[in-house]
């Protein structure tokens, strides 16, 4: 469960004091700065988790994804509570998708059927910007100020600006859903 007791310190003087939760973990307990932690929820996305996006498109059952939902959620509003940085990733490709590399779109001896990337699905052409599938599903919605990281494939690191967004916040730790 991520509801921590928040130990907030007084303000002396001009001083900033941070605000410092105990996360109880394995073998030992951590102390986290709430103002130096951002929540990053990584591609929540109706491509993923609905029928005839990406996933339905590989063959895999989307719905054991839902499990991941309401536990997301629960975060999300606990981060939201406390005022701390939250970010949204997105994968993607452009419309032309010139930024798609030729293994994600075709897999050496894989048959034309696993070609998924780009073709019509219900909800617009999977994984391409801007298409109604890419965006994140309605429960984890993004609110107005919550940066999205639009990204080209799994990392949300390479080809971004995810790590001058931490940076610009100062941001030295992540809680990853």
């Amino acid at each position: 469960s991520l509801i921590v007791h928040v130990s907030r310190q007084q303000n002396i003087g001009n001083k900033m004091t941070s605000r410092v939760v105990n996360v109880p973990m394995a073998p030992y307990e951590a102390s986290i700065d709430l103002d130096k932690t951002a929540l990053i929820i990584i591609d929540m996305q109706i491509d993923f988790l609905e029928a005839g996006g990406f996933g339905s498109g590989l063959g895999n059952d989307t719905t054991l994804l839902h499990r991941a939902v309401e536990p997301c959620k629960k975060v999300l509003e606990a981060a939201r509570s406390e005022r701390m940085l939250v970010i949204h990733t997105r994968e993607g490709h452009r419309k032309d998708l010139t930024n798609l590399h030729p293994f994600k779109l075709q897999r050496p001896g894989a048959p034309d059927s696993t070609k998924v990337i780009g073709t019509k699905g219900p909800k617009g052409k999977i994984l391409v910007r801007g298409e109604p599938g890419h965006d994140i599903i309605p429960e984890l919605y993004p609110k107005d100020g919550e940066p999205f990281i639009d990204k080209p494939g799994k990392g949300s690191f390479y080809a971004t600006d995810l790590e001058c967004i931490l940076k610009a916040n100062g941001i030295t730790t992540l809680l990853v859903c």
